[in-house]
Order: structure tokens, then C-alpha cells, then sequence
């Protein structure tokens, strides 16, 4: 699979800002309930991308099967556990 989406580039860049922003944070010693809140962000926000690349695999077992359909079983499940195992 390949994944060349724009949408998960700019989701990634817009999370790697946010721990930046995060790292400044630490720095200049600001509250504690501020930075977990940021940090709980930035999981949602990798979460969410993860979900993203999973659903294209997945989109991608189904518009593409494999010559065997014990290889794809095998793809579809790991897929589900990658949802699975958060």
C-alpha cells in the first residue's frame, strides 16, 4: 500500500507543531493541567491518523485482493488488530 495522501501529510505536520509547541511549554514552565492537555491532544491527533492509514489498507484489501484468499484473511485481520490494539 502506499499512501501519499495529502490529508495525513498535513495532519502529521500540523501534530509535529503541537509538540513543538509543547516542548516550548516545558520550557518556559508553564501549568502541568495545560501541557497534559496538549499532550492529550497530540494522541488524539496521532490516533486519528493511525485510523486513517488503517482504513486505507483496508480500503485497499478490498478494492485489490490478494490471489489467495488465505493472504487476504491474513491482511484483513491484521488490519482489524491494528484498530483493535490502540
Amino acid at each position: 500500500m502506499e499512501i501519499n495522501d495529502k490529508n495525513i501529510i498535513n495532519r502529521l505536520k500540523r501534530t509535529e507543531g503541537q509538540i513543538r509547541g509543547i516542548q516550548k511549554m516545558i520550557e518556559e514552565e508553564k501549568d502541568c493541567m495545560a501541557i497534559i492537555t496538549q499532550l492529550s491532544a497530540v494522541r488524539s491527533s496521532i490516533d486519528r491518523v493511525m485510523g486513517m492509514i488503517v482504513a486505507e489498507n483496508l480500503k485497499d484489501c478490498l478494492e485489490h485482493p490478494e490471489n489467495s484468499a488465505e493472504e487476504q484473511a491474513k491482511k484483513m485481520e491484521q488490519a482489524i488488530n491494528l484498530i483493535i490494539k490502540k
